[in-house]
């Protein structure tokens, strides 16, 4: 199944990540005009692997021309970051795939937030995507990294008191710790037996 990111009027290519924070090579200068000139419209960070021909991770940029055309909401002085570093699975020892519904996921997201109704309502999610102003970009340098915006993902509480977690937690390190012993035992054994 094919799930279509780019729609007409939106042109999407991949970069290395360092394109996004980099100064080096006029990269900035470039990255601040293209922000300036309100062409992002989306960044979406990739998790690492995913590419036989290299490990580091990538970046989808998409880029409009008219974020206020009339056909979808007005996103002019927005852009929408995407954090799908966590995203996808391990198919061999060096090789990551994002499945169908990682990309349909990020789909979904990036059609809510350009206000397609099939698409359901857009809100930001911690820790994976986030609209952000022009203005915030700016006081970030024009930085385009969106692990910058999305922020941290929010973590459930458990409702646990903390002394009664530490008093669990302890209790199952010096289980494990007197575990790792008779292991180590036992292989000490074994190595001397093979005369080592």
């Amino acid at each position: 199944m094919i799930h279509h990111l780019s729609p007409k009027g939106v042109a999407g290519f991949v970069l290395a990540n360092g394109s996004m924070s980099s100064n080096q090579s006029g990269e900035g200068e470039i990255r601040r005009n293209i922000v300036e000139a309100d062409l992002v419209d989306c960044m979406v960070a990739l998790p690492s692997q995913l590419f036989y021909s290299t490990q580091i991770p990538a970046c989808l940029w998409f880029l409009a021309r008219d974020k206020g055309n009339g056909r979808f909401r007005d996103r002019r002085g927005q852009v929408l970051f995407i954090d799908a570093r966590r995203l996808g699975r391990m198919v061999d020892r060096t090789h990551r795939e994002l499945t169908d519904e990682d990309i349909r996921r990020i789909a979904d997201t990036y059609h809510a937030w350009r206000g397609q109704k099939e698409a359901g309502e857009y809100r930001d999610i911690p820790g994976f995507c986030r609209s952000a102003t022009l203005e915030e970009i700016r006081q970030n340098g024009h930085v385009l990294t969106p692990g910058r915006y999305v922020g941290a993902e929010v973590q459930a509480d458990d409702d646990e008191p903390f002394e009664d977690k530490m008093q669990r937690l302890v209790a199952q390190l010096r289980e494990q710790q007197a575990e790792a012993a008779k292991l180590d035992a036992a292989i000490a054994a074994n190595l001397k037996q093979l005369g080592f």
